[in-house]
């Protein structure tokens, strides 16, 4: 099963948005294939991630989809994996 991380942040509207994006795509498997990430809790992540989030993450491949993306570009990155 593939695992995506969502980088992003509480209140974030952007995370909101690009989560929803990605339900979208993902609406049988979201929450057995995406896993959020608050940034703000992970230091690692947020010196990389800060000003950039939301960032949709493949750990496997270390592949990213950076904001702003729609649900076309979001079936793209999947596809790619």
């Amino acid at each position: 099963m593939m695992h995506l991380l969502l980088l992003g942040t509480a209140g974030c509207h952007l995370c909101e948005e690009a989560e929803e994006i990605i339900r979208e795509c993902l609406p049988n498997d979201y929450q057995q294939v995406v896993e959020t990430i608050d940034i703000a809790e992970q230091e690692h992540w947020q010196a990389q991630y800060a000003i950039r989030i939301p960032v949709l993450y493949h750990p496997a491949t270390q592949k990213e989809l950076a904001w702003r993306f729609d649900q076309a570009d979001v079936e793209r990155f999947i596809q790619s994996l």
